[in-house]
């Protein structure tokens, strides 16, 4: 189908009925056996103009986190749900923090984070925008060593989207804070999720030392003609103040002529003497090598043909908060299953229309929303500044492992059987002052 047929198309996929029905075309019977329909690639040529249809009135530029986007191109999951795949690969972070050299720590902790960014859908998918107050908790009771790993997360701002989280490791004392803020641009051919906020890990058994890393933007090419395909570009920094060692790491993106996907080329240098330690190469979602500046000595960083994945676990659907993300998107997530785009995008609708509806209510009575788990970074608490809201309880590393758990375990519900608490509604900030 030629470039200009496809635009010819744009005329009558102008109303919802029209995407609806044509999206129906992508429905296949329940029956039929898929083993991840998020490793699906569903976009024929007819569902590529469906998407053509959204993004025909955009300009270069614009903001698309205004835009409802096509169900077939949605991951199974909320985006305060896949910000776990930072935590699925365990045993490399449990290895940084028990090693006692500062820079094979730091080398660990580089390896640890990379090794996450291939846990992603092999089609082009994107995970759905989380509602204002959404709340994903979930937990680990199988890591190596027999330790455990507990996370919650809660959408703490719609416009712009900004989804903070909260990960511990009680028994190791390892803490992890951050915020996830994507930002939608049209870019003509392609869409770019450009990927602000931080993350901040804290390793309490070596003095509370702290690494500080962002993430590569997010690229889609091919949206008006072409092959879909998903990139990660622009540069990602992994810093440890305390020992002055930081790794720069250029995601790049393939040129129109020459050039490849998936590279990453980099470095790790030390800061107090600008020395050049490490260089990095190969690709994120292969083989990432790791060579000594000073030996040329070259060796495997990390295969991602070899990783082992500990997927997270969440209480059952039936115990879960109303708002929780996989009971909140539980219709929605079994049209995608069945792959019945027209239902996904029915039930998605309503969750959303459903949010319009609380934010006129709240426009009304001229009530701002606060963040129930997580509360506003204080001016004078320089050193997470950057994080904008963490966890409203206090965390102190140095207490024992049963004091961390249960603390963790008074936020939210994690394990099934737990019950929301009276003061659940009460915002985070006021929370934190009562136990200030």
């Amino acid at each position: 189908m030629g470039l200009t047929s496809k635009f010819d198309k744009l005329k009558i996929l102008s109303s919802h009925d029209d995407v609806s029905s044509s999206t129906s075309k992508n429905k296949v019977n329940a029956d039929e056996t898929v083993n991840d329909t998020d490793d699906i690639d569903e976009l024929d040529n007819e569902g590529q103009s469906i998407l053509m249809g959204i993004i025909a009135q955009l300009r270069p530029g614009c903001d698309l986190s205004k835009i409802t986007l096509p169900t077939f191109i949605l991951e199974k999951k909320s985006m305060l749900e896949r910000i776990t795949n930072f935590f699925q690969i365990p045993s490399i972070l449990l290895e940084a923090n028990k090693t006692d050299d500062d820079l094979e720590r730091f080398v660990l902790m580089l390896k640890w984070y990379l090794a996450s960014f291939h846990i992603a859908p092999k089609a082009v998918k994107k995970p759905l925008n989380p509602v204002l107050g959404e709340i994903f908790a979930c937990y680990w009771d199988n890591l190596p060593g027999e330790n455990s790993a507990y996370y919650v997360s809660e959408q703490v701002s719609h416009h712009p989207p900004k989804s903070s989280y909260f990960y511990l490791v009680p028994e190791l004392k390892i803490r992890v804070d951050g915020v996830v803020i994507p930002k939608s641009k049209f870019l003509g051919n392609s869409s770019a999720a450009i990927m602000e906020g931080w993350g901040h890990v804290t390793l309490g058994e070596r003095g509370d030392e702290v690494y500080i890393m962002n993430q590569p933007n997010v690229y889609c090419r091919g949206i008006l003609f072409g092959k879909l395909k998903t990139e990660l570009g622009d540069h990602m920094y992994v810093k440890c103040p305390k020992t002055g060692f930081e790794a720069d790491i250029d995601f790049k993106t393939k040129g129109f002529i020459s050039g490849t996907y998936d590279a990453i080329e980099g470095v790790i240098k030390n800061t107090k003497t600008s020395e050049v330690l490490y260089n990095i190469s190969g690709k994120w979602n292969e083989i990432i090598d790791i060579k000594n500046a000073n030996t040329g000595e070259k060796k495997v960083l990390f295969d991602t043909s070899l990783a082992t994945n500990i997927k997270p676990k969440v209480r059952p659907i039936s115990e879960q908060w109303e708002y929780e993300s996989r009971r909140l998107w539980e219709p929605t997530l079994k049209g995608l299953s069945k792959r019945d785009h027209e239902l996904a995008t029915e039930e998605k609708f309503k969750v959303e229309n459903e949010q319009r509806i609380q934010a006129k209510k709240r426009a009304e009575l001229g009530v701002e929303f606060h963040p129930r788990l997580f509360r506003a970074a204080k001016d004078l608490e320089q050193d997470i500044k950057d994080l904008e809201y963490v966890i409203y309880k206090d965390f102190d590393l140095n207490d024992s492992s049963e004091t961390l758990t249960n603390s963790v375990l008074n936020i939210f519900p994690i394990l099934p059987g737990q019950k929301l608490h009276d003061n659940f509604d009460m915002p985070g900030f006021k929370k934190q002052e009562q136990t200030d």
